[in-house]
């Protein structure tokens, strides 16, 4: 009798060890452009969410393990029918290039969503812009 229940709780533990283990996997974003935080200018690639903690947020760079901390000015309530994956918020600005003679598009790091109810405010652009979203990778 007793090996059926031991059984049971060795399968019930490994369950909820699987599962801390996937709550623990950051979300990785795949960006498809250079973009600005701050004064820092990341390039395009992957970035993981590595934590929030102390009023910022630290995204890595899967390539080259580079962490970029991100402080955020406040928390944000989700919109309705708001995603219910992690995703960065870009601002799409226009700007001119250092010689004055091209128009070239900027994307500054604007939001940052943990999830569909956690988001942060890095950056608050007040001039005209568009939004770009980037979603998390789903995980493998």
């Amino acid at each position: 009798m007793k090996r059926p229940a031991a059984l049971i709780t060795i399968a019930a533990a490994g369950l909820l060890l699987a599962g801390a283990a996937l709550a623990q996997t950051p979300a990785v974003f795949k960006v498809p452009f250079a973009f600005k935080i701050g004064t820092k200018n990341p390039a395009a690639g992957a970035y993981a969410l590595a934590g929030v903690k102390d009023n910022q947020i630290t995204l890595k760079q899967e390539a080259t393990g580079k962490e970029y901390l991100v402080p955020f000015t406040e928390k944000l309530t989700p919109p309705e029918r708001a995603p219910s994956g992690a995703r960065l918020v870009f601002d799409e600005v226009g700007d001119f290039a250092p010689s004055y003679t091209e128009y070239v598009t900027v994307y500054i790091l604007s939001e940052v969503w943990v999830s569909g109810t956690e988001g942060y405010r890095v950056h608050l652009t007040k001039g005209a812009h568009k939004t770009k979203v980037v979603a998390a990778e789903a995980a493998k």
